[in-house]
């Protein structure tokens, strides 16, 4: 099947994501955000947990996390294409919340078929989640988890764990005997121990949690065909997230070279300001280019979304450290 010209994005996806601008307008300024989580902003200070739960009730109460979630399950089952339009948003806001982790988890769970269907069924009923799989070493191939399970319990720990303290589930990727699997796991569950790493993104956290004999529900035998399912999905929710935050970055900066003064001109006068912050634009327009196109893959031309995705997160991560790199020279 070929991808429609406008990469399938069409009235219903378009209101989703004005929506979402509209809501951060008006209830999540850069003000806000600065106060939330910028008042030490030394890199030695102690990880904290700081976000509006009140502010992200109210985007549960939107059905955001549901997105993710087929209609057949009780979801909206939206279309990718979709969805990175609302990821785009949510990264020129960067408000801290579990959105990103709870659809990542929620793609996953929907590709292990009928054995997810009662973890999607709890994120219908208001859980949030993240995933639980990467080693020391920081991979996300299930093969290389450090978690072991045995008679339905787990031991063991996962690192680089995102938003682990916004969520109240974990979708745990464990080793037992028979295969790579995958586990349900409450987050306050007993023998689940967080700890918080230092990171100096002021609106993510991260942790490493260890598993000292927890019980756990067994979500699907198959961790690896689950994964390789739902990753071009999630590449391209991350890659949409960076788009979001470059185009920030960018308008931002454009804004404070057409005021700040110097030699009697706007610092944008100077065409040594003017052509870095061009080339910052073109690579975001490449980037959301080949972002569009690979959620429009993964709806419709699966057979070539990962490697789309691929390119998107690629693109996407250039962009973002030289639409970061050029944002801090010209300032």
């Amino acid at each position: 099947m070929s991808q429609p010209d406008d990469f399938g994005f069409n009235e219903e996806a378009a209101l989703l994501k004005s929506s979402a601008a509209k809501f951060f307008s008006e209830h999540f300024s850069a003000d806000k955000l600065h106060a939330l989580v910028a008042q030490d902003p030394s890199p030695d200070r102690a990880p904290t947990v700081q976000w509006d739960q009140a502010l992200w009730q109210q985007m549960v109460d939107l059905g955001w996390t549901l997105l993710a979630v087929p209609e057949e399950q009780g979801g909206v089952g939206m279309p990718l294409v979709g969805v990175a339009g609302l990821a785009e948003e949510l990264g020129k806001a960067a408000f801290p919340c579990p959105l990103l982790a709870t659809l990542a988890a929620s793609y996953v769970l929907t590709a292990c078929g009928e054995q997810g269907h009662g973890a999607l069924a709890d994120i219908v009923n208001g859980e949030t989640a993240t995933l639980a799989l990467s080693n020391a070493t920081g991979s996300w191939s299930p093969a290389d988890t450090n978690v072991v399970a045995e008679a339905g319990r787990l031991n063991g720990t996962a690192c680089f764990v995102q938003d682990a303290g916004k969520v109240s589930r974990l979708l745990v990727c464990a080793r037992s005997q028979q295969s790579l699997e995958l586990y349900w796991v409450a987050a306050n569950a007993a023998g689940v121990q967080l700890q918080q790493d230092a990171i100096l993104d002021l609106t993510r956290d991260q942790a490493h949690i260890e598993f000292r004999d927890v019980e756990a529900q067994l979500v699907s035998g198959a961790a690896q065909d689950a994964m390789d399912a739902a990753l071009p999905a999630i590449w391209t929710l991350l890659a949409a997230d960076m788009v979001g935050a470059g185009e920030w970055q960018l308008q931002t900066t454009v804004d404070y070279v057409k005021q700040r003064q110097q030699f009697d001109h706007p610092l944008g006068f100077f065409q040594a300001v003017k052509h870095p912050l061009v080339n910052v634009m073109i690579a975001i327009d490449q980037a959301k280019s080949l972002v569009f196109n690979a959620a429009c893959a993964v709806d419709c031309e699966p057979e070539k979304a990962r490697q789309y995705a691929h390119m998107a997160k690629a693109s996407a991560s250039d962009m973002a450290v030289f639409a970061s790199s050029r944002s801090v020279q010209c300032r």
